[in-house]
């Protein structure tokens, strides 16, 4: 692993605050375990030592001796760290930055082309940093990275952004998201549109080869795997199987397959990407089409699967393939709303994620949970069919700990599993008065109540404060940043500007194509997506 050229030493960064050995005991809490009811407490301690739980009992007061680390919790309440099972930081910069509008066209201002969009080393470890702040903060304690490098991942890009999840405390498995195929392949209709120029343009094969991708993945799984005791991890990632060959898929699936790495792969998130089956995947599903390369798996993290059928959904149900619901992205791009009781009614796993900041403008895990439990009510008439708070929360802390591969590690407060965990005031508004907790947890907006997050044993939010970063110096230093980018950003937001009426037309041109469902809410036919 390559020393980090700003890590601790940075002004808005500190040293650990608490050995990875030292042992901690937290007295007197409320425990509650979505994954085991039974092991809830109304009042108990937790011993936790090498990062791990150690033992939960009622009294626990005999293990304590003068290295013990005791944290008073005074009845508060203990819940599991959340996950977010998919995040793509490079965009933690841009909230706020565009309307919404549909991915093809979003993804104009957000993945713009050209070297202006690259970054230097400490640009994206400040921009990192920034959103495992903000995750820190609201509880977050995992987090799943499809990294995009522009134009290409570099490996002081990559040393980077997991520096600065190291530093942060959180726990992070970080893919490099690259499509490696030509822009015009990626989509249908679109060659038709473009002008000879943009087309030519718009041909123009990527400037990293599949060879070199896979040797970026060898070099990143070497420095960076499992490092921090298991803490940082990697992922693999193709961005959407439309975006690459086959070949590189399957090389890919070979290295998650070899290391047990999770497989990021977006699919059917929008109406055009259905079409783009229809019209360039002989009427073939992206999902079919992946399950037809022998690929589908139980190592992939299927990001989105809103506009997937019933076939879809047993193909996902048989090769144990994990589906990533992001509702808030969803909604801001106008994707529609992926099926998620037919999904459950099958058996597939469902985990839950912000997306990326521009797309959701922050990474608030509780405001994920409440919209995931609230926008399913419109989507049929049966209110049997409508999630509840518990499948909400399983969704987040079981869902997310199997998506990350982590199942027998993450997401339960049990002795064996990892101390990621999270401290909840109990004497304020979000619990006054204490109804039902689980509803209270998915519906009351009890990130006000956040006095403590921990990750791996390590306490790295008390009381509101970061304890491993300045945060302060964080936030000017990303002001600085960010006014340094600002001309370059400006001329690719104008290039997008240009192109965005060619992708426009291929848009409303995809809605002329028949699918045989309609994800919209609203009375808008399924043959035709224009109201």
């Amino acid at each position: 692993m390559r020393e980090n050229p700003f890590g601790q030493a940075d002004a808005f960064t500190h040293a650990d605050q608490n050995a990875h050995d030292q042992q901690t005991l937290i007295r007197r809490a409320r425990i509650f375990n979505m994954g085991n009811p039974s092991s809830n407490h109304d009042c108990a301690d937790i011993l936790i030592k090498d990062g791990i739980i150690q033992a939960i009992d009622s009294d626990l007061s005999y293990c304590i001796d003068d290295a013990t680390q005791i944290i008073e919790a005074e009845g508060n309440l203990i819940i599991p760290g959340l996950i977010n099972a998919h995040f793509h930081s490079p965009t933690n910069f841009l909230k706020g930055t565009l309307n919404s509008m549909p991915l093809e066209l979003f993804m104009l201002y957000e993945v713009p082309d050209g070297k202006d969009a690259a970054v230097d080393a400490r640009t994206a470890y400040i921009r990192t940093l920034l959103g495992a702040a903000e995750m820190l903060k609201l509880g977050v304690t995992s987090v799943q990275d499809d990294a995009f490098f522009l134009p290409y991942p570099t490996a002081d890009e990559y040393d980077a952004v997991m520096s600065a999840y190291r530093d942060s405390g959180i726990r992070a498995t970080v893919a490099l998201d690259q499509p490696e195929i030509p822009e015009l392949d990626k989509f249908p209709f679109l060659a038709d549109l473009v002008p000879p120029v943009l087309k030519t343009q718009l041909s123009a094969a990527p400037e990293m080869t599949a060879e070199a991708l896979i040797a970026c993945y060898h070099d990143f799984i070497q420095r960076w795997h499992r490092q921090e005791n298991g803490r940082l991890r990697v992922a693999v990632s193709c961005s959407a199987p439309q975006r690459v060959t086959p070949a590189y898929l399957a090389e890919l699936d070979k290295l998650s397959k070899l290391y047990n790495l999770p497989f990021y792969i977006h699919m059917l998130e929008t109406r055009l990407q259905r079409v783009f089956g229809e019209v360039c995947l002989d009427k073939r599903s992206l999902i079919h089409y992946v399950d037809d390369l022998g690929l589908l798996s139980e190592r992939m993290n299927v990001i989105h699967a809103v506009w997937i059928d019933d076939d879809d959904i047993a193909r996902l149900a048989r090769s144990g393939a994990k589906v990533i619901h992001n509702p808030i992205s969803n909604l801001r791009l106008g994707s529609g709303v992926m099926p998620i009781h037919r999904l459950a009614e099958a058996g597939v796993t469902i985990a839950l994620g912000s997306d990326e900041i521009i797309a959701d403008d922050a990474v608030n895990m509780w405001s994920v949970m409440k919209t995931a439990a609230l926008i399913h009510t419109l989507s049929s008439p049966n209110p049997d069919h409508w999630p509840d708070a518990t499948s909400i929360l399983n969704c987040m802390f079981t869902g997310g700990a199997e998506a990350m591969l982590q199942k027998e590690e993450l997401g339960r407060l049990e002795v064996g599993y990892a101390a990621d965990l999270v401290m909840l005031d109990l004497d304020t508004l979000p619990f006054t008065p204490l109804n039902h907790l689980p509803r209270q947890l998915v519906y009351a907006d009890v990130s006000r109540s956040v006095v403590m997050t921990m990750v791996a044993g390590k306490v790295v939010v008390k009381n509101g404060q970061l304890l491993t970063i300045n945060e302060a110096a964080l936030r000017q230093a990303a002001r600085e940043c960010y006014a340094l980018l600002a001309p370059k950003r400006d001329a690719l937001m104008q290039q997008a500007a240009e192109r965005l009426p060619f992708y426009r037309a291929m848009y409303d041109k995809s809605l002329t194509v028949e699918v045989g469902m309609n994800r919209w809410v609203g009375d808008i036919p399924a043959k035709n997506g224009k109201p």
